[in-house]
């Protein structure tokens, strides 16, 4: 039985659901305990009175405010909850807004929202509204000691609450990006095309079961072999000589296109390998790309042609790719 989180309500105008909010995430990382790496032996943490250094019992301990430099208010959870009850019990609904509207840098944290005692009609009500709208719900709540913004979003049956970035916790991306039209990014219509033919072979429908944590996996076989070679206790420092080779800064997309859709699908469309290599040069070294010539925009033309047969398989994707 999973432990509930939180009890209150769902509020929005004049209706309320009463809720019971349950954690949706379970971390499965690797467990590593710190040691002293002198003579291996954990390393302990204790929580010590900084006056008399003497360890605390968790039931001798206090949460407070320094209000001032060493001055404290004491404040217990029922302290918390008294200076705002509505904030403290209330799922408070502050908007609706289109789900596509949303960017996925704001979602935080996912928690499953389920109806508690006499809200079974009003949680089905909100959850197919939502459902059939296309909008989720814009919320504020408070979880032990802070406020959080949150969505609530349908999944199957189930109402889902997910925390939400404050807009001033989102760091701009000023960064030197390609920029959106193909001209400027210095990529072709062609290569556009490849790219979807490619992403149409890798389409699937979505099955989180097939994925798992192969990398926790690695490391515990490799545990396994250090306990085996009895190296338990060896210290391994870092391998410069292991990290990748700096490659050119000039890349034949198409080749790397062709090569990837030969070994997602098992053959290589015949027309693409007529397509002339377009190097493309990074602009992270400050390099631009270059431009083509009359004759390779001719031979370009002319392979665009004889390419016919690849567009019938994805429509009419390279007349809106080069518009």
């Amino acid at each position: 039985m999973q432990k509930i989180l939180w009890k209150g309500a769902i509020s929005f105008g004049l209706v309320h659901i009463p809720v019971r909010l349950y954690a949706a995430e379970t971390s499965h990382g690797l467990d590593l305990t710190m040691l002293d790496r002198r003579d291996f032996w954990p390393i302990g943490y204790t929580r010590v009175n900084k006056r008399t250094g003497k360890e605390v019992d968790w039931e001798n301990i206090a949460k407070a405010y320094e209000y001032e430099s060493e001055q404290f208010v004491v404040l217990t959870d029922e302290d918390i909850k008294r200076a705002n009850v509505k904030a403290t019990q209330t799922i408070d609904i502050q908007a609706f807004v289109d789900a596509r509207e949303m960017p996925i840098t704001y979602y935080a944290r996912p928690y499953y929202v389920t109806p508690d005692r006499g809200g079974d009609k009003v949680y089905g009500l909100l959850r197919e509204t939502l459902r059939r709208s296309g909008r989720i719900a814009i919320a504020q709540f408070v979880l032990r000691t802070k406020q959080y913004l949150a969505a609530l979003l349908p999944q199957y049956d189930v109402i889902v609450l997910d925390t939400l970035r404050y807009a001033d916790q989102i760091r701009p991306a000023e960064f030197e990006l390609p920029k959106s039209d193909l001209k400027h990014a210095g990529v072709t219509a062609k290569e556009v095309e490849m790219a979807m033919v490619l992403v149409d072979g890798m389409t699937e429908k979505w099955n989180p079961g097939q994925f798992h944590n192969t990398f926790k996996e690695d490391v515990l076989t490799l545990v396994q072999k250090k306990v085996k070679a009895n190296q338990s206790k060896t210290i391994t420092e870092p391998d410069t000589a292991t990290a990748p080779a700096r490659r050119d800064n000039v890349v034949d997309l198409m080749a790397l296109l062709r090569q990837s859709i030969h070994a997602k699908t098992g053959k290589l469309a015949a027309e693409t390998a007529r397509e002339p290599a377009t190097p493309v040069r990074s602009r992270t070294q400050g390099g631009k790309a270059p431009r083509r010539s009359a004759a390779s925009s001719s031979s370009k033309t002319t392979s665009a042609k004889s390419g016919a047969s690849l567009t019938r398989t994805t429509g009419s994707r390279e007349r809106r790719a080069s518009k």
